[in-house]
């Protein structure tokens, strides 16, 4: 894993400036290796569906990963036949490499890539780009995993495609969902930051990617797909898994170990609203919400087995009293540290002092709820007191939280980031005036009828 300093910190993220004369919005990158059967059908028909509905102008860039077939021959003469269509030859083989290289070398803004197979509906290539032109988003994905997603695949495949993506999610902490679709786009200037940092030139090109993006704080668009599985695939599942499985030990051993740079790219986009110097909005308040209920569930387990060890050999008012100042003091420190991130020695007397001060309110509350079971019941049972006292510490948590925040750790919360200059926005770049739009009324291209595309892919079987 590479050691060497980020090229840069991500730029802000803003509307996508109008592109120059001739300069493609989108550039469509489709990586091939001895595809001579598949590829004229497949690029004609991408060509035909950004031609009647892509509103921007567009490019469709075929990536030869040295072809030793009739490959390269079929590329040049879609080249030459189609408008805005390009080859690019490479004398390696690599699907990461291949996108690495014309992405690294596009003008486009917006930079996508899909399989030759087709296999994902064309319907979701707008979805897919259009966060990243209104600067919503700064990547996207296709997801065969989504609740919405209509699949058609074999029972094998899809083990391997989730069993993969719980891997990516245990291991590495991913919480985008399908990793492999072959369908994703990327906003240039994003790229220009995070491709230097992507080490694998194979399939695992995408999953590495998307893992150092989240970590980089990066918005990632996943968009619901059409996907049909191809039959005739050449791609070999088990080494393809293989390469997999070691690159996910190699990035998870390099975030562990932090030989990436990210802490460069952390925070990243100045129009972050937690960023914002805003007066009056508390700072921090979820997180330290959070923080307070972990330590306060294992606070409450902690003094619930004091409780019950005291009770042995005390009453309930003074094993009441012991198990709640002890889980009291580790509560106070556990909240100082954790929930509003003081360091330090400073002041710790003054906190533990205020802090047995929310321990008496606390113990009030607990100890008359006791005292109002033992008048209600004479002899209560060991499980009522137990039920009665959690009732009362889950009112006392809720107090000792407010008056955490506002008492004892007034100004812990985190510090406000500088504000950044707000970047005035572009306009949009011009629809792209294709001939399907021409002379056609906006009802007519509301209302285009059914093509037998845009049917439930479930409905081939």
């Amino acid at each position: 894993m590479r050691t060497d300093s980020s090229p840069g910190s991500l730029p802000a993220r803003e509307h996508l400036p109008a592109a120059g004369a001739g300069t493609p919005v989108l550039d469509v990158v489709i990586p091939v290796y001895n595809e001579e059967k598949d590829l004229g059908p497949c690029v004609h028909r991408l060509h035909d569906h950004l031609t009647r509905t892509f509103p921007y102008a567009f490019r469709v860039t075929v990536a030869d990963n040295a072809s030793t077939d009739g490959t390269p021959h079929v590329a040049a003469r879609l080249a030459a036949d189609l408008p805005a269509v390009r080859s690019v030859r490479l004398e390696q083989k690599g699907r990461g490499r291949a996108l690495r290289t014309v992405w690294s070398a596009s003008e486009a803004p917006v930079l996508a890539y899909m399989d030759v197979d087709l296999s994902t509906d064309l319907n979701a290539l707008l979805p897919l780009v259009a966060p990243l032109i209104s600067g919503h988003s700064d990547l996207a994905i296709g997801s065969r995993l989504a609740r919405s997603s209509r699949v058609v695949r074999g029972a094998k495949r899809e083990f391997i495609s989730r069993t993969y993506n719980l891997i990516l999610r245990g291991s590495l902490q991913a919480r985008f969902s399908d990793a492999q679709c072959g369908f994703k786009a990327i906003r240039r200037d994003v790229a220009q930051v995070l491709l230097p940092l992507v080490e694998d030139t194979g399939w695992f090109f995408d999953t590495e990617m998307l893992v150092l993006a989240e970590r980089a704080g990066c918005r990632i668009h996943e968009v619901p797909v059409d996907w049909v599985d191809d039959p005739d695939s050449t791609v070999h599942i088990v080494r393809t898994a293989a390469e997999d499985l070691k690159g996910v030990w190699r990035v998870g051993k390099a975030l562990a170990t932090g030989s990436l740079p990210l802490d460069r790219l952390s925070r990243p986009f100045g129009d972050d609203p937690r960023d914002r110097d805003l007066t009056g909005v508390p700072q921090g308040l979820a997180r330290q919400l959070v923080g307070f209920c972990v330590v306060g569930v294992l606070s409450t387990l902690f003094y619930l087995l004091l409780y019950s060890g005291f009770r042995h050999f005390a009453g309930s008012q003074l094993a009441n009293a012991l198990a709640l100042l002890v889980s009291a003091v580790a509560n106070t420190a556990a909240n100082r540290r954790l929930t509003f991130g003081v360091r330090g020695r400073g002041g710790a007397v003054r906190h533990q002092a205020q802090g047995l001060v929310v321990f008496g309110i606390g113990l009030a509350l607990t100890s008359g709820s006791l005292a109002a079971l033992s008048a209600a019941t004479a002899d209560p049972d060991h499980s009522t007191e137990l039920a009665v006292l959690i009732a009362a510490n889950l009112a006392a948590t809720v107090l000792r939280f407010l008056l955490f925040r506002a008492w004892v750790f007034p100004d812990a919360a985190p510090e406000a980031h500088p504000p950044v200059p707000r970047v005035p926005e572009h306009r949009l770049p011009e629809p792209h005036p294709t001939a399907a739009y021409r002379g056609r009324s906006d009802a007519t291209v509301r209302r285009r009828p059914v093509r037998p595309a845009d049917t439930d892919p479930r409905d081939a079987r």
